[in-house]
């Protein structure tokens, strides 16, 4: 049986924690900022850690590499 690939776009938009929790960005940073109030700019700064519900399927799309 040939080896299962790492799931390339999961690879650049995810990262694991020593861990094992799935850090991510935040989404709604890129454009059309100018209609964003300084505060929600403000709130999608960094990155956040995603929700346990969600983190099997990036395991193991990621095959357990971060990168």
């Amino acid at each position: 049986m040939s080896k299962l690939k790492t799931h390339k776009s999961t690879k650049k938009r995810f990262r694991l924690t020593a861990s094992g929790k799935v850090k991510h960005r935040k989404a709604g940073t890129s454009h059309l900022a100018i209609s964003k109030s300084a505060k929600k700019i403000r709130q999608l700064r960094g990155t956040k850690v995603l929700e346990p519900n969600f983190q099997r399927a990036v395991h193991d799309a990621l095959r357990g590499y971060s990168y």
